[in-house]
């Protein structure tokens, strides 16, 4: 029975990670997570024991599409925009009881973007939006029996991040220094509140493998943030701001162990992320430049004592830029930048606790 349990629970959590996707996102996601299995992981968390992470996440953006149609003309003609993203994310999760604990994630922004053809590169530095999630085990670690668990969270993303970076720029035409706004997928902070919905499985396979698969998406109630884009947004008041938009993370995948290096785990599996162009709650004004991206990215992980190093690439194989809201009512459909890669990297390590 709890084999059945666990298998209808990991069928609803695939669902819930597959349903909201229904117009997805761009290079706003801002995730560095890696999540497999607890015990890729170092085992579960016991009652009363702390887990320190610092994740970072690399991408380079310059590749622009319509849909799912690359815009090869931007670079031929050299006017493609190429945003550069290097995301530090601190992480402090503490361990409640067997199953349930709290969460702290605070990222660090670090980014820059050029138009190929500007005479200028605008840059944003700063802490993002912070998280606070609590996580529940579905089944007692202490009774599962190492086949597997699911486990699911909700928490809050809080504004702690500026969306209204300046930066003084000169165009060199004639008009001196002038202060500009950067661009939204570039700011630290998104300007709202959020709600959080994560979740994380594994099954143990034959042959010490592990299968996992894990998400999250925020949902976001606010329509769009209070700072005006330019001077001359309120010519089109449906992307006068820019929007306060929802965004998520999907991954799954195979984890296997290397015999001959105890503690050693490669993985591989496909990853996805990006911002739907209709938010899960209230209205999805302002501007926003909707889409997703698949990667298939291999893995590797490193345990040695309270100790984990990890490390993945991710290649991107499907990229797709939806319309947004604003575009179906203007009857358009704009673009956006994407990545050919992904990188990140990850150490935690443990204290505290009993044994």
């Amino acid at each position: 029975m709890n084999r059945l349990l666990f298998i209808a629970t990991a069928g609803l959590a695939t669902f819930l990670s597959v349903a909201p996707a229904f117009g997805q996102g761009c290079i706003v996601a801002r995730s560095s997570e890696q999540i497999s299995g607890p015990e890729n992981d170092g085992g579960y968390m016991n009652p009363g024991e702390f887990n320190v992470a610092f994740g970072y996440r690399h991408l380079f953006s310059f590749r622009h599409f319509v849909g799912p149609v690359e815009q090869t003309y931007r670079i031929q003609q050299g006017t493609q925009v190429m945003n550069k993203i290097n995301l530090l994310n601190f992480n402090i999760t503490y361990q409640l009881t067997n199953r349930f604990s709290v969460s702290a994630d605070v990222p660090l922004l670090l980014a820059s973007r050029r138009s190929h053809n500007s005479p200028y590169t605008t840059t944003a530095q700063g802490i993002g939006d912070s998280i606070l999630t609590f996580q529940g085990w579905v089944f007692n670690p202490r009774n599962e029996k190492s086949h597997g668990n699911v486990s699911f969270g909700v928490g809050v993303m809080l504004p702690s991040g500026k969306d209204n970076v300046t930066n003084v720029v000169d165009s060199f035409n004639g008009k001196g220094p002038q202060t500009v706004l950067v661009d939204y997928s570039i700011q630290p902070g998104t300007g709202g509140y959020g709600m959080v919905f994560q979740w994380q499985g594994f099954l143990n396979v034959p042959g010490k493998s592990q299968a996992y698969f894990n998400g999250s998406y925020i949902a976001t109630p606010q329509n769009y943030n209070s700072v005006l884009r330019s001077a001359t947004a309120l010519n089109n008041p449906n992307t006068a701001y820019n929007s306060i938009s929802d965004q998520y993370l999907m991954e799954a995948g195979i984890s296997h162990p290397i015999h001959k290096i105890r503690g050693l785990n490669v993985s591989f599996g496909p990853r996805m992320e990006g911002v739907p162009a209709h938010d899960l709650i209230g209205k999805s004004l302002g501007f926003r430049r909707p889409g997703f991206a698949i990667s298939l990215a291999p893995g590797v992980s490193y345990a040695r004592g309270k100790n984990l190093l990890t490390a993945s690439v991710g290649r991107a194989i499907y990229r797709d830029r939806t319309r947004s809201e604003p575009d179906i009512i203007s009857g358009g459909h704009g673009d956006a930048a994407f990545a050919d890669y992904v990188w990140l990297a990850g150490y935690s390590f443990r204290f505290g606790g009993g044994h």
